[in-house]
């Protein structure tokens, strides 16, 4: 296999730095800006300009979880019609722009966007503080701590583990396919942003990683930053495991002083 992309990447390096200067420049533009990476047969991932989009095209039709901004969701949207099956669902795993706003080029197409209820009540907050009411779609369908449905073969489900990064933060399942997408519970080895305006708490962040290791063992875990997507282990989930005694310590020192 490396020895077979090794020689592809080859071939495409010598067939590009043969090309003229103006031949390049129009290859790079001809490029789209957007990357799809399947990830199992029916699982994939689309990456473009905001949190990682999830999705699984099932016999039963196709489930999307976040949304990314409108220009970016319908450059999936088109693809993905390209499958000939139709929406099923649209999830989002928490409130911000970035995962929601492109929620509104799902409107006619999908039946549904689900979301946990302090998702839906930030969505509505936020969008009224911006003046922005008539650029969402929000979730229709709504759960407090855990729901579960199956499509075709693939049975997805959401679980609320407490508040982490907001108040409003899904863990969503694939459970044929093994997968685990974390939304923006967890970046790439760092914390995630605290949006105390939408209910943040780091002390009940690592209570919900601990949570969702226990309750996932076993699995891969996907975490979603802008433009960024990687499958992470429970090892590297595991190094959070010492933030409580850091916290605690910090606590106290202030307390002192």
């Amino acid at each position: 296999m490396l020895r077979r992309q090794f020689i592809r990447n080859t071939a495409l390096t010598s067939a590009l730095l043969a090309m003229g200067s103006k031949d390049l420049l129009a290859f790079f533009q001809q490029q789209p800006a957007w990357k799809i990476k399947m990830l199992t047969e029916e699982v994939g991932v689309f990456t473009e300009r905001g949190g990682t989009i999830l999705f699984t095209v099932t016999k039963d039709g196709i489930v999307v979880v976040d949304a990314q901004f409108p220009e970016q969701s319908q450059h999936l949207i088109d693809e993905l019609k390209k499958k000939e099956s139709p929406f099923k669902l649209l999830i989002n795993t928490h409130h911000h722009g970035d995962h929601t706003a492109g929620n509104i080029s799902f409107k006619g197409i999908v039946p549904h966007v689900l979301a946990h209820a302090n998702s839906l009540t930030n969505q509505q907050a936020e969008a009224a503080r911006q003046k922005a009411e008539d650029k969402q779609l929000y979730p229709d369908m709504t759960y407090t701590d855990t729901w579960c449905e199956s499509f075709g073969k693939e049975k997805i489900c959401m679980h609320y583990f407490g508040a982490g990064h907001t108040n409003g933060d899904s863990v969503v399942h694939l459970q044929h396919a093994n997968i685990a997408h974390m939304g923006d519970l967890f970046f790439n080895r760092r914390h995630p942003f605290v949006d105390r305006s939408a209910g943040a708490n780091m002390k009940s962040w690592i209570k919900v990683l601990d949570k969702t290791r226990k309750k996932l063992d076993k699995k891969r875990f996907m975490y979603s930053v802008t433009q960024v997507m990687g499958m992470i282990s429970l090892e590297h989930m595991r190094t959070f495991q010492n933030l409580p005694n850091i916290f605690q310590r910090f606590s106290t020192s202030l307390k002192k002083k």
